[in-house]
């Protein structure tokens, strides 16, 4: 049984793409996780050898302030050698991502520095999402085996799959997301666990997730009373799994979308229209409303007080 409103969406074919593409991250992210971690391992267990400061603890309890760190010695020969191992070093590098004391001990906090914003709480590889890695594996040298160009154009597809404000993409575009996964998926064929990684793809991009509805000739969004159950027919996947591979994408989109709102940065204003529109969409889909029912607030709040700001000016 599936709850009509999913039931809807599932016949919108842009819609299911979103969906089907978001869910090639997860598969992506699961295969490299033992790769990356493997990697930053041995990279860290490199720096410490090579440096008797790096094998130091660090003096002084270091944070960034902001993005900013001024560290102990210790702490600032940490930041030299992770710069020296940045592919764009002159960039922004995210330090406010890292606890420093823990750059001796902790290989992942590292990784962080070579990752995206919002990582700070991140414990792991393991609670890393497929971003975090696409970047560490993009900015960091030690990934040398990996060619920079195949995984930029990945994470270009990313990103304009989670800022798409409509949750759809075309088949031309998904076209071209399957060409950039198998380019850059075919350079881990050495890869125990890569191994079936392209075959998972292929058959999520092919997966059929239209529903059929008993009784019905045509499926729209008004075409059965709301809140109702349904029995359908979809190839592979049960009705609760698509559902759940739905929350987990939109969950990505709002935990990135709240920590961006919460930065004072150049592209806040795109961010909170971004979460604005994704607001809008979760509120008018009622089973996605009762599910995110305590993010809708916290939304909610953050346009209350963006409203007061410019009441204010």
């Amino acid at each position: 049984m599936v709850r009509a409103e999913l039931a809807a969406r599932l016949n919108d074919r842009e819609y299911t793409n979103w969906l089907k593409a978001g869910r090639c991250l997860l598969i992506l992210k699961d295969g490299l996780l033992p790769f990356t971690d493997r990697h930053m391992r041995a990279f860290h267990g490199d720096l410490l050898n090579q440096s008797a400061v790096l094998r130091s603890p660090c003096r002084d309890s270091c944070k960034p302030r902001g993005n900013k760190l001024s560290g102990c010695k210790v702490c600032s020969e940490w930041q030299k050698a992770i710069l020296r191992h940045h592919r764009q070093p002159d960039a922004t590098v995210n330090w406010d991502n890292c606890f420093p004391p823990y750059w001796r001990t902790d290989h992942w906090e590292v990784a962080k520095a070579f990752m995206p914003r919002g990582q700070a709480k991140v414990k792991g590889a393991d609670k890393c999402d497929a971003p975090a890695l696409l970047n560490l594996i993009n900015y960091c040298t030690y990934f040398s085996s990996v060619d920079p160009k195949l995984v930029r154009e990945v994470i270009r597809c990313r990103n304009e799959l989670m800022h798409s404000s409509e949750y759809r993409v075309t088949d031309d575009w998904m076209q071209h997301y399957w060409t950039a996964l198998n380019h850059f998926v075919n350079q881990f064929r050495h890869v125990p666990e890569m191994a079936t990684v392209g075959n998972k793809i292929d058959e999520m991009l092919t997966l059929n997730l239209s529903i059929y509805v008993s009784g019905l000739d045509q499926m729209d969004s008004g075409g059965l009373d709301d809140g109702l159950e349904v029995d359908f027919v979809s190839h592979k996947e049960s009705g609760a799994d698509v559902g759940q591979w739905e929350a987990e994408l939109l969950e990505e989109m709002l935990q990135e979308l709240l920590h961006a709102a919460d930065e004072d940065t150049d592209s806040q204003t795109q961010d909170t229209e971004r979460l604005k529109s994704l607001g809008g969409f979760l509120q008018t889909n009622k089973d996605l409303n009762e599910r995110f029912s305590a993010e809708l607030q916290t939304i909610n709040s953050l346009m209350a007080k963006e409203k007061g700001r410019g009441g204010s000016e």
